[in-house]
């Protein structure tokens, strides 16, 4: 079926749109979600409403309205007009960069043998030198073309990508882009430990929902949106990690996923969702659609409520410092601001390196890549499970993690049991190491739950751990 547009309008003083581009498209072809299993809307035609830039106005902070485009990067794209002679940035010349070629091996498509990558001239050449804000264009190109397949998005919908240097990055500016200083934002209770100093930082009233092994408890979160006093402004963002969370290790329901979707579009808040264990989903039941992929399919389909952080950290090299930010065009540009006046780009070579090994791999080859590095993490999960139950059989319960690289496990300690004393202390003393639950709450919480990675170890040294921490659980005699 031939895709057709129907245009927006535009207000007389401005280039920006005041109402939204509804979109009549057809079908996106086979994203990895198994939609029709999962209850998921799979017509071949769907009308999506795309919210015009306008709408983002009530949305972004006084610093990223305050920002300016950079004066320099802005001009960059006009270098490429024909017959053109620029005097504008202050490249180096890349004649004396002493790298002329680079080499590398990592895993054919197929996994089964390594091989021997060569960087090409172009690539090397865009990868040494500045490269445009939002990432070398091969990389923007491969990864969107990727999540419109994988996701079931086009890349008309009114969004678009921008490489970070790690999620981490993507977020921080996200957050500083949305939030004003005393702003109310919602998280997850428990939250990454890594978001709560971003909104510590800024004097933000943290609104936690609960969560369970369902993953973000919506009754909660209605409940809090609900209730909230007509005198305080509402929160503007949602901040979730829906796959394997930090540290819970819960995959979010589809029905909890709606849930949450219908809620904000009801009461107009953004979502950011935090995605690095999306790839790291080793349940056997059909993949779950991520919020991104849902918003254009339930609902009234407006899109351009989510803000989606992909990472490759836990996929190809935590050290190689490369995310991706997809969603609204408007707030990727004030990201893009930020990152312009604050580290220019993400590292244009470690792009050059991976997109190399992309273009190689393809989108088939890459998600294979991704399947043998979840299978990897279900077996670790595995026989770390084995060993709790063999260890702290009676001392410990928990729910199983379907994705991610945590057990989120309570001591039985009882009514006002707290695993701070005994982790950071008895247990380090006692030779094991692991984090307490406590530092996974704004306010620092009493609680029992601990959370445990299980990505490196080996099974032997799985069993001492634990066998260890029996000990010490025995001596304090609280389980």
């Amino acid at each position: 079926m031939q895709d057709t547009v129907a245009m927006c309008k535009f207000d007389s003083d401005s280039t920006m749109a005041t109402s939204p581009l509804v979109i009549s498209s057809g079908s996106t072809g086979s994203p990895l979600n198994n939609e029709a299993s999962l209850g998921v809307s799979s017509e071949t035609t769907a009308e999506i409403s795309v919210l015009p830039a306008l709408f983002y106005a009530s949305f972004l902070s006084k610093a990223a309205k305050a920002r300016k485009p950079s004066p320099i990067r802005g001009l960059y794209p006009l270098e490429k007009t024909p017959g053109v002679i620029s005097l504008l940035a202050g490249k180096p010349n890349s004649a004396l960069f002493p790298f002329t070629s680079v080499q590398f091996t990592a895993p054919r498509a197929n996994g089964s043998e390594q091989a021997l990558f060569s960087v090409d001239d172009d690539l090397l050449s865009m990868g040494l030198q500045y490269a445009p804000t939002s990432g070398i264009p091969p990389m923007v190109e491969w990864l969107t073309e990727f999540q419109e397949q994988e996701h079931g998005r086009r890349r008309w919908e009114g969004w678009r990508i921008s490489v970070t240097a790690g999620s981490q990055d993507g977020i921080y500016k996200a957050v500083q882009a949305l939030v004003n200083p005393g702003d109310p934002v919602i998280i997850e209770k428990p939250v990454y430990a890594g978001v709560i100093p971003m909104f510590e930082a800024l004097r933000c009233e943290m609104i936690e929902v609960e969560t369970d092994g369902e993953g973000i408890n919506s009754l909660s979160l209605r409940q809090a949106l609900e209730n909230w006093p007509s005198s305080k402004p509402k929160p503007k963002v949602l901040y979730t990690v829906p796959y394997g969370c930090n540290p819970t290790g819960a995959t979010t329901t589809l029905t909890r996923r709606k849930e949450v979707l219908e809620l904000l579009r009801e009461h107009n808040i953004i979502i950011l969702e935090d995605d690095p264990y999306y790839f790291l989903y080793f349940g056997t039941a059909p993949r779950i659609p991520s919020y991104f992929m849902l918003e254009a399919q339930t609902g009234d389909r407006s899109v351009g409520r989510v803000l989606r952080f992909d990472s490759f950290s836990k996929i190809l090299s935590a050290g190689i410092r490369i995310g991706f930010v997809t969603g609204p065009a408007p707030l990727l540009d004030a990201i893009d601001k930020h990152t312009a006046v604050a580290n220019l780009q993400s590292s244009s070579f470690s792009q050059a390196v991976i997109i190399t090994l992309l273009r190689s791999w393809g989108r088939q080859g890459f998600l294979a890549h991704t399947h043998r590095v979840a299978e990897f993490y279900r077996e670790k999960r595995d026989v770390f499970e084995a060993a709790m139950r063999r260890h702290l059989h009676g001392m410990v319960e928990w729910n199983t993690p379907e994705a991610g690289m945590f057990f989120w496990f309570r001591l039985l300690l009882g009514e006002d049991g707290d695993s701070a004393s005994i982790i950071q202390t008895k247990a380090f003393e006692g030779g094991v190491l692991a984090l307490p639950g406590t530092v996974f709450f704004p306010n620092g919480a009493r609680t029992a739950y601990v959370r445990a990675s299980f990505s490196l170890l080996e099974e032997e040294q799985v069993n001492e751990a634990l066998s260890r921490l029996r000990v010490v659980l025995l001596k304090e005699g609280g389980c």
